[in-house]
């Protein structure tokens, strides 16, 4: 199997992260900002140019498409999904990116006037790219790979298949959507529209990686009502509420929170207090991979709000939770098969998998429990949301490979 050019995945990359589509968390509309519309519209004509059929743009800005079987019948439908905006935690453009050819391993300077400088001291692993070309932006903007390398590796992979139709396949679906960095991508996905048994985001990181697990999350908001009185008549009388606040803090395990953890270990995580000590408000995150653990640590804020309100006075504090998604990991254990074809596809062409679990979450996770298995696999990009993003062109080439090869893989399954 040939490789797909590197040339055409540059040029193909450089053209999507040409669009501004950083995402709005203060938006109401979807997309959240009309950039995201504008790539949308233009992918759609670079799909229908290519050679998919069933393109189609949707009110919100959600790309699906289709290549069709060649040949082999009876297979599941497979599909492959990623996101069109960027984040809001750096500048999403003008972007000016440069290849730096042949990697030296030593420092890359991104902007010489700012003095900002891409070093293997602050990131060791770039030493893993020695001698290869690496994409970087100027240091004042994102390069925009989180997740447009991702686009880029499936309408590679997509278009590939459809210039070598001696490689036969099933049907394949392909859906791009908005506002994934603002936490609504999976929000107005069509499932049933999209029509794929399995599918795979492809909106990792570092080249092998692919996740099947990631934390279950809970977002929660805690009001406390203090009493206020003034200071030299206080005694048995004042409420503090942003001591209040400083007990629960006392009261949540020290050792638990996100500076003190990793791999599977879970938190609670304080985000904001804001308040004086007649009111005051607390944002917070509970994180974990396990379930039974998760609830416990819903369990345990529950029964610290219960003991303040017994010690201060009834609806001292108010807790609301939001449980955001769950840990995929519960409806990918029943179709592990997806996980395997992923694994293969990438040995096939000399790419060791790489299985970590996700710290955080992804569209994936949502898609799973809404009835579509949906694993997470690598695009090649790292330190994204930052000046420091950078892309190893080889690792986009195999992120596209791997998409081939998992058409490939699943072609072989009887569904």
């Amino acid at each position: 199997m040939n490789e797909i050019s590197l040339d055409v995945l540059v040029n193909r990359f450089k053209d999507y992260i040409s669009f501004n589509t950083q995402s709005d968390e203060a938006s109401k509309t979807c997309p959240s900002t009309p950039g995201q519309m504008v790539l949308a519209k233009h992918i759609a004509q670079e799909l229908e140019k290519i050679g998919l059929t069933e393109v189609s743009v949707d009110k919100n800005g959600y790309v699906m498409a289709t290549l069709p079987a060649n040949g082999v019948e009876n297979v599941p439908t497979v599909g492959f999904i990623s996101h069109m905006d960027t984040s809001m935690d750096m500048a999403g453009g003008p972007l000016n990116p440069r290849i730096v050819k042949a990697y030296d391993g030593g420092d890359i300077v991104l902007n010489e006037k700012e003095n900002i400088i891409l070093s293997p001291q602050d990131f060791p692993e770039l030493k893993n790219y020695v001698g290869q070309d690496i994409m970087v932006a100027d240091g004042l903007t994102l390069l925009g790979a989180d997740d447009k390398a991702g686009i880029c590796a499936i309408v590679s992979a997509m278009e590939y298949l459809l210039q070598n139709p001696q490689i036969k396949h099933g049907k394949v679906r392909i859906g791009f959507t908005p506002d994934e960095e603002v936490g609504r991508g999976a929000d107005k996905f069509d499932v049933a529209a999209f029509g794929a048994d399995f599918a795979y985001t492809i909106d990792g990181g570092a080249l092998g990686g692919i996740e099947y697990e990631n934390f279950n999350a809970c977002n929660i908001s805690i009001k406390i009502n203090g009493c206020s009185v003034h200071t030299g008549y206080a005694k048995n009388k004042m409420i503090n509420a942003l001591t209040v606040a400083a007990e629960i803090n006392q009261m949540l395990p020290a050792g638990e929170r996100p500076e003190f953890t990793a791999g599977y270990e879970g938190f609670y995580h304080i985000h904001a207090i804001e308040g004086s000590v007649e009111s005051a408000e607390m944002t917070m995150l509970i994180r974990d991979h396990d379930r039974a653990n998760f609830e416990k640590r819903k369990a345990l804020l529950t029964s610290i709000a219960a003991f303040l309100n017994a010690k201060y006075g009834e609806n001292t504090v108010v807790v609301n939770m939001k449980d955001c998604y769950y840990n995929m990991r519960e409806k990918i254990d029943p179709v592990m098969y997806v996980v395997d074809i992923a694994k293969e596809a990438m040995r096939s062409i000399g790419v060791t998998p790489v299985e970590e679990p996700i710290r955080g979450g992804t569209d994936g996770a949502r898609l799973s429990f809404e009835g579509l298995p949906c694993p997470n696999i690598f695009t090649g990009g790292l330190n994204f949301h930052g000046k420091f993003e950078y892309l190893p062109l080889l690792s986009l080439q195999k992120a596209a490979m791997t998409v081939v090869g998992i058409i490939d893989g699943v072609s072989k399954r009887t569904k």
